[in-house]
């Protein structure tokens, strides 16, 4: 059992995850301050020097801050924009490489074979002149 753990956790995918995981709570650090320290102060002089994070509704014995809830979902569409404008170019790359053919077929007996052959490996016709 542990021997299969060694193999899952080695594997390319799981060590990504974690790295993404690292920089991704990073990264939401960096963003939470540009909301909450540059952005929601510019918006609050622009509406008349409001500090949202001080906007509350007291009901009764209960305070509802609906102020921190608006930093909250500024920081969230900010996050989710930014992860969805790295995930377009990464996607783009990924196809772009993807996209790089590994084979081709023989104009002679219609098998599929590899790029770089000169010879078709299966009827032995020649397939480019070498120089």
């Amino acid at each position: 059992m542990l021997e299969d753990f060694k193999k899952f956790a080695i594997k390319g995918n799981v060590i990504d995850l974690a790295i993404g995981v690292i920089i991704g709570g990073a990264f939401g650090k960096i963003v939470t301050s540009l909301v909450n320290d540059i952005i929601m102060p510019a918006i609050g002089i622009l509406l008349g020097k409001i500090d949202f994070s001080n906007l509350v509704l007291n009901v009764g014995d209960a305070a509802i801050s609906y102020g921190l809830f608006i930093n909250n979902v500024v920081d969230f569409l900010i996050i989710s924009f930014s992860i969805y404008f790295v995930m377009k170019r990464v996607n783009r790359f990924n196809r772009k490489k993807e996209e790089v053919p590994t084979k081709k077929k023989c104009k002679y007996c219609c098998t599929e074979i590899d790029i770089k052959a000169i010879r078709c490996p299966h009827c032995t016709s020649v397939l480019e002149e070498t120089t």
